[in-house]
């Protein structure tokens, strides 16, 4: 049976959104008398939400209040400048429309502040989405299964049905704890051999080779 849903991460899936990431993560290192962080070493740290990111980034030894601090300041930050660099890669704009033209239907699930998610779909993927999701309060982030199927039922779908796209290892968890299918790209915020480790059974390097592998159900 062929897919009739999609389930797709954000950063470093669809969208490329480092730059943007450690711009802001460095403007309130900076702000806080830090030393800024490269932006590899902010690719690494990205995938667990904005939170664990600021924890990941700030000076080691950083207590929890001043932490807080730089959380405070990189909220609004980012808010207004989440969207001077970031972009669709190349060729995902002509993946979505070929998978929407065949009658699947489209979400967006990320572990980014729901904020910045709404503000870059609404920009970037408006009328494209059936249904997208950041990090709410209450809901467990991925790896947890809950926003998934919480997406599920905004789409009226089945597991069975549903195929979940990812770049990184979270993706793979999340996929595995909601028991969907998962399909790995190799372009975004990891590694090859990351995903391999994680557990990734197939990874595409190429938007035309993701919509392929969709659309044919070839696993």
């Amino acid at each position: 049976m062929k897919y009739n849903a999609v389930i797709f991460d954000l950063d470093g899936t669809i969208l490329s959104t480092l730059d943007d990431l450690a711009d802001s993560v460095n403007y309130v290192l900076e702000k806080n008398g830090m030393p800024k962080r490269t932006k590899e070493e902010i690719r690494r740290f990205v995938g667990n939400g904005i939170r664990s990111l600021i924890e990941r980034s700030v000076a080691p030894e950083t207590n929890t209040l001043t932490t807080d601090k730089v959380f405070a300041d990189f909220i609004p930050y980012y808010k207004e400048h989440c969207a001077d660099k970031t972009k669709p890669y190349d060729g995902i704009m002509d993946m979505l429309y070929t998978l929407k033209d065949n009658g699947i239907k489209l979400a967006v699930l990320s572990n980014k502040a729901d904020y910045a998610v709404q503000e870059l779909c609404d920009r970037y993927f408006n009328g494209i989405m059936e249904a997208v999701s950041g990090e709410i309060e209450g809901v467990p982030k991925k790896p947890a299964p809950d926003g998934v199927n919480l997406i599920l039922d905004r789409l009226g779908v089945s597991k069975e049905k549903c195929v979940y796209i990812g770049d990184s290892e979270v993706d793979v968890y999340t996929a595995n704890n909601s028991e969907l299918d998962c399909i790995c790209v190799d372009w975004g915020f990891r590694d090859r051999s990351v995903l391999q480790n994680a557990g990734a059974k197939t990874i595409v390097s190429t938007p035309e080779e993701l919509a392929d592998t969709i659309l044919s159900n070839a696993f």
